[in-house]
């Protein structure tokens, strides 16, 4: 089925929200949660909204903006909300946000953001048309807006470098 046969879905209702506590498992020698945890926490959750959003399997093309702000504890309750921002013809960027809070309770602290481009998979593995989005509110229209811009500056980035002859394999290759 074409992108354009579907509906147009909301930001709102690609919305996913999560929590679990953190582990020792999950932590370095230090008590601090590794990065690669809450990177799989970001990943499963734009995961789950761009599925809600395109009603397929997706997959990550590429992490935008992965910033982390403040470290994450053992035994820290960690809340991930991730929704849609942005649709193109087979890729959806998902912002995603991720809090920690003690588990004594106390206020939440921002601790990692990310931006993440999906690609919506049809039953054979190759990338298939999403629906479009349909913005609700200012906030979403301003999300859609920067979420075009990322788009734009990551495309520019991708021809550059495949003008100079460098690709993303060849950069990080073994010399």
């Amino acid at each position: 089925m074409s992108a354009e046969g579907q509906a147009a879905g909301t930001p709102r209702a690609s919305q996913v929200v999560f929590s679990r506590t953190m582990e020792i498992t999950d932590s370095n020698k230090l008590g601090k949660v590794h990065g690669g945890v809450v990177m799989r926490e970001v990943d499963s959750a734009a995961g789950i909204a761009a599925a809600r959003h395109s009603g397929r399997v997706c997959v990550t093309a590429a992490i935008d903006g992965l910033s982390f702000l403040e470290p994450v504890d053992v035994g820290d309750i960690l809340t991930v909300m991730a929704r849609v921002n942005g649709a193109g013809r087979s890729s959806l960027e998902v912002g995603v946000r991720v809090e920690a809070e003690s588990w004594r309770g106390g206020d939440r602290r921002h601790t990692t953001s990310a931006y993440l481009l999906m690609v919506a998979l049809d039953e054979d593995g190759r990338p298939t048309e999403v629906p479009p989005l349909r913005p609700e509110t200012d906030e979403d229209r301003r999300r859609q807006d920067q979420a075009r811009i990322r788009r734009e500056l990551r495309s520019e980035r991708l021809r550059r470098l495949n003008a100079h002859g460098g690709g993303i394999a060849r950069d990080v290759t073994a010399p």
